[in-house]
């Protein structure tokens, strides 16, 4: 795990000085070793975490022996054994050091991008080739890890994190589409970026950069079954699963340095560190509690799993005190608009997690891809009983009034009854951009003055939402997981971890990512996976025998702070006497001001709604405003 960065150009050289300091913005992806590559004004640097082979000899960038052959490289592929044995033994190669990143060097100058399928793990590397002056640049199948760049007519940029090119960038301009994205769905969608120029290689993507230009290729993409044909019996495909799972998680156990796993008590983790926990004594797992909001905790439930694991267990108590002194170090670390509010736990857990381990497994990505989450719930009541959402429209006059808000159990299932309501009327292509909205388009116009509004290209923005809801075509919910695992995956949940994981020097492997349990979840039908009475059906079926029944038949928790009260009371002087003061608004020339007054007037009132994750998107925002924009 760790971090890339390059520039090329046939123009405008780069100094190895300015460089090195671009390089090192991202050091914390990286701390135990830094390298740099030239060739004219062709320049490749590496910040390394050490994982696998430790020693020196496996520092980056990597040559071959001929020296005609550079890599850098972000991740790690699990299989990387078997590849040598496999694909490399007819070949007199005088390897070097006992790394995976040795044998993807050799791999990728003896078979090219055909090998990029044989792949198990999770990358993105840029591989240059002296001679032929080309660089080849891939990411991995799901977007584990990031690979953004920049292009002009002169020069091509990219890097891991946003701040390492920024140095190197001619200038910043805001996205404005980028922008109104970021408040409808508090992140920004994964192929996007918050500035012209900027964009990220999608997943299962290649980038070839030659004299000749750029060319972007897809090498992996996600195939749906035909709803209804099933390939397995429910029996058998429940058997199946359980082995993938076992294979994966002993994959995702290779390690030269200590490992350990998060347990959230939620079914995912739980299958995670009951499956790990065969194959290892005494795993390390860590926790949150929350002192102050039982209505979030689940500690009790990871506590079971840990005891009848015999894991070496450790739960983080938090207090809203603890959240706050790490808010601010989170808002320092985004070097792009990113809301999600669940990245302060998740950082603040990597960061008490990194002194115990190096390693973590998680659960991450078995609610998208096995239809795990409270919005799947929602949408297969639509399908299945039209009934209940026309109760629920019915009612919406009523349910308005109520008090809606994610801080008392009454107040969030009021206001995902309003949010049902509203979905009735949709489409199924526009429910499903509703349902990962936190704001409607006729929400977000308003934030912005009138001139900023006209300036906004409508037509990419319904471009946009087309791109993610296009899979949504027939009545298969496997469709909906497809786009899930588009837009959900890479724009959310797996940028949280990734950055709050590497601010804090660690590494995250989710088991649920292996592509080889991917593929064959999206060859099953969806009645495998949601059907009246359970999500992630076949993974709770799968694993009965191996969790503790107290974690079933319980509602699914968010991993979310009660955010509301800080904006009211602590946060608020920061907010609006600074992020959001009147003459620093009229400045920037974005916002209009009345906006945030009704903003501010409705965080204070009875029915505030979900607020408090606007009011989160703009400190985002002006925060990454003032550090990269001034």
């Amino acid at each position: 795990m760790c971090g890339i960065l390059g520039y090329i150009s046939t123009k405008i050289p780069c100094s190895q000085t300015s460089f090195k300091t671009a390089l090192d913005a991202m050091s914390l992806r990286g701390p135990d070793a830094s390298g740099v590559f030239q060739e004219n004004a062709i320049l490749l640097g590496h910040r390394r975490l050490s994982i696998i082979d430790t020693s020196e000899g496996a520092n980056q960038p990597i040559k071959d022996a001929s020296n005609r052959y550079v890599l850098v490289f972000n991740g790690e592929i699990f299989n990387f054994h078997q590849l040598r044995e496999t694909k490399l033994s007819g070949f007199d190669i005088p390897f070097r050091t006992h790394s995976d990143s040795e044998v993807l060097l050799y791999l990728l100058i003896h078979y090219g991008e055909s090998c990029l399928s044989w792949l198990s793990g999770f990358f993105a590397f840029a591989f240059y080739d002296t001679i032929s002056r080309t660089t080849l640049i891939a990411r991995d199948r799901f977007g584990k890890k990031p690979l953004i760049y920049f292009q002009d007519e002169d020069q091509f940029i990219f890097g891991s994190e946003m701040k390492s090119i920024l140095p190197l960038m001619p200038k910043r301009v805001i996205n404005k589409e980028s922008l109104f994205l970021f408040f409808q769905f508090n992140y920004i969608p994964p192929s996007r970026s918050i500035l012209e120029g900027v964009h990220k290689l999608s997943p299962g993507h290649s980038l070839l950069i030659g004299p000749e230009g750029v060319e972007i290729s897809t090498y992996y993409k996600i195939n749906l079954s035909e709803e209804n044909t099933a390939p397995v019996s429910y029996e058998d495909a429940k058997q199946q699963l359980h082995q993938l799972m076992h294979q994966s998680v002993q994959d995702r156990l290779i390690s030269d340095v200590p490992l350990g796993a998060f347990l959230s008590g939620g079914i995912d983790s739980s299958v995670v560190v009951a499956t790990a926990a065969k194959y290892t004594d005494q795993l390390r797992t860590f926790s949150i509690g929350y002192k102050d909001n039982p209505l979030f905790d689940e500690s009790k439930y990871a506590d079971l799993v840990a005891k009848k694991y015999n894991t070496n267990h450790e739960v983080f108590y938090l207090s809203e005190r603890d959240y706050k002194e790490e808010i601010f170090n989170v808002l320092d670390y985004l070097d792009e608009p990113f809301a999600d509010s669940s990245c302060i736990p998740q950082y603040i857990l990597c960061k008490k997690t990194k002194p115990k381990v190096t390693v973590a497994l998680s659960g991450d990505g078995g609610d998208e891809v096995f239809a795990g989450y409270n919005k799947h719930r929602a949408e297969w009541m639509f399908r299945n009983k039209p009934l209940m959402a026309f109760v629920a429209k019915s009612a919406s006059p009523i349910l308005k009034r109520l008090p809606q808000n994610k801080n008392s159990r009454i107040g969030n299932i009021t206001r995902k009854m309003v949010k049902l309501a509203n979905g009735a009327r949709l489409t199924d292509p526009e429910r499903y951009i509703q349902w990962c909205s936190i704001l409607g388009e006729n929400e977000v116009n308003p934030l912005f003055t009138t001139s900023f509004q006209n300036s906004i290209r409508q037509e990419l923005i319904r471009a946009e939402h087309q791109k993610y809801s296009s899979n949504i075509k027939s009545n298969d919910f496997n469709e909906i997981l497809l786009s899930d695992m588009q837009l959900v995956l890479p724009g959310d949940m797996l940028y949280k971890v990734d950055m709050m994981s590497m601010a804090n020097s660690l590494e995250v492997r989710s088991p649920f990512l292996d592509h080889r349990i991917v593929d064959f979840a999206f060859q099953l039908p969806a009645s495998y996976k949601i059907d009246q009475q359970l999500n992630k059906r076949i993974v709770q079926d799968a694993f009965r025998n191996d969790l503790p029944a107290e974690l079933y038949n319980r509602p699914k928790q968010g991993f979310e702070i009660p955010l509301l009260n800080w904006f009211r009371e602590d946060l608020n002087s920061f907010i609006f006497d600074d992020l959001l003061n009147p003459v620093f608004i009229e400045e920037q020339g974005i916002f209009d001001y009345s906006a945030v007054q009704n903003i501010k007037s409705k965080l204070h009132s009875n029915n505030p709604g979900y607020i408090q994750a606007t009011v989160w998107a703009f400190i985002v925002f002006q925060s990454w405003y003032k550090k990269y924009m001034i």
